[in-house]
């Protein structure tokens, strides 16, 4: 499975946002600075977790983005989701029923194996992300790691 590169971008961001002070938003210029990222590219990625309920955004000056409820509420899962949607990423198409190898209907009634296999790899990733939160992964990073980021957010303007 490959997810665009804008998946990395949100879980990286709303990992930061989790560990900025309750209350305290980064901007989209702020993010973009901070990791190097296209600031209106990154915006409307940044949208799509308004419009799920996972960020809140405050316009103006002193503006910004910050989570819309507690990391421990927001699942990895649902960020992915917000950019990337719920699709499963393979599509049976069917070949087993064209060319010179196609099975008589008969065969086909049930799900193809592989298609069912791969449905059930999906589900296994959706559900192993679905039980990682926000406060699940800054459980993992070193003490340190929140106030060096709000540090460093802080220092861009």
């Amino acid at each position: 499975m490959k997810l665009p590169v804008s998946t990395e971008w949100v879980l990286h961001c709303a990992t930061t946002l989790a560990q900025l002070d309750p209350g305290v938003s980064a901007s989209t210029a702020q993010l973009a600075q901070y990791y190097d990222l296209p600031a209106p590219y990154l915006a409307k990625q940044l949208k799509a977790l308004v419009k799920a309920g996972l960020l809140t955004a405050t316009a103006g000056p002193r503006g910004g983005f910050r989570l819309a409820r507690p990391g421990s509420e927001i699942t990895l899962l649902q960020i992915v989701e917000a950019v990337d949607g719920t699709s499963s990423p393979y599509e049976c198409r069917e070949i087993r029923r064209q060319g010179r190898g196609a099975l008589p209907a008969a065969e086909c009634r049930s799900t193809c194996v592989l298609a069912a296999k791969m449905a059930d790899a999906h589900q296994a990733w959706r559900d192993s992300l679905s039980g990682v939160t926000l406060a699940d992964v800054l459980d993992t990073l070193p003490p340190s790691a929140p106030a060096r980021t709000r540090a460093r957010l802080a220092e861009i303007t």
